[in-house]
């Protein structure tokens, strides 16, 4: 299918585009990598009057990371964060994940942004952004505003953007040395949307117990979630193969996920429990290396489900 006739403007600074995003009618989109935006159009699913190229605007494309954290502009692709080998200390659940994200040509044009924006359920920026307490950076000629991951996302494809609003950056808190951490994802194919995903990490004390435990998952809700049911079995816990399968069963019971052409409801929700209880069992071993055998000795087979 043929995309529907719109206009076409490029600005060259986030001041101007912002200006062409507020026009009345509320009918302009902007336009970075176009890997979500181009298939909406092209299907007929949108039909703006006029898209924002932000191609030409400085400034939007960097990573950054300081004592304070790591902040990613929204023109940032994931090749950028793929080639970036600080981020695999800096924020190891993104590194970890955005080999999942697609294929190379994808990957070489999709952006930060686009991905936040778009709200997919399945897609993984969006999961690591909620179980990382990202924020994110919103503008308007209104102003700027910063909204916590969890807040923005709001159902399937659906977000607390304004119409006259647009992604600049997110902004992930500063990742201590020594966190546990893993993501889990399964697909169809390798670089298919997720038909679930996790990403989990914990800090460990002395004695071996699990503190701020977050537990998120993907494409098995209408937007990516944390669960606190399965946190809660875990936090304040040693954390070996029972902890461990307590936290993925009850991840597995805090799910909600619906039929569809893919996979039924039950199975994605067993899904959900394996992939927490490998993701956990990962994690673990890949924090203390003496207890990797904790791991292998965690259920796979998603029966206790």
């Amino acid at each position: 299918m043929k995309p529907p006739q719109f206009d076409y403007a490029a600005p060259a600074t986030l001041p101007e585009a912002l200006a062409l995003l507020a026009h009345p009618d509320g009918d302009a989109r902007p336009l970075a990598g176009g890997q979500s935006l181009m298939p909406v159009l092209a299907f007929r699913l949108a039909s703006p009057r006029l898209l924002v190229d932000l191609r030409r605007i400085e400034g939007m494309d960097r990573i950054d990371i300081d004592a304070q954290g790591v902040r990613m502009g929204a023109k940032v692709r994931w090749c950028d964060i793929e080639r970036d080998a600080r981020l695999r200390t800096a924020l190891p659940p993104l590194a970890e994940a955005i080999g999942h994200v697609a294929h190379y040509q994808i990957r070489n044009r999709g952006t930060v942004g686009g991905s936040l924006a778009h709200a997919d359920p399945a897609a993984e920026l969006p999961g690591i952004a909620v179980a990382c307490d990202a924020t994110i950076e919103v503008a308007s000629v209104r102003g700027t505003r910063n909204i916590a991951a969890a807040d923005f996302f709001q159902g399937a494809l659906a977000t607390a953007l304004e119409p006259d609003e647009l992604v600049t950056a997110i902004s992930f808190p500063a990742w201590p040395a020594g966190r546990a951490s893993a993501f889990e994802e399964l697909a169809r194919r390798h670089g298919d949307f997720a038909m679930a995903g996790t990403a989990v990490w914990f800090d460990l004390d002395a004695a071996g117990r699990a503190h701020n435990t977050h537990i998120g998952v993907i494409g098995a809700s209408d937007r990516p979630r944390r669960l606190t049911a399965a946190e809660a079995k875990l936090d304040g816990q040693v954390v070996d193969a029972r902890s461990i399968g307590e936290a993925a069963c009850a991840a597995a019971g805090a799910c909600d996920p619906a039929d569809d052409l893919h996979a039924s409801a039950a199975y994605r929700r067993n899904l959900v429990g394996v992939l927490v209880e490998r993701a956990l069992a990962r994690a673990l071993a890949g924090t203390r290396g003496g207890l990797a055998a904790a791991g292998s000795t965690v259920n796979r087979s998603g029966e206790s489900h």
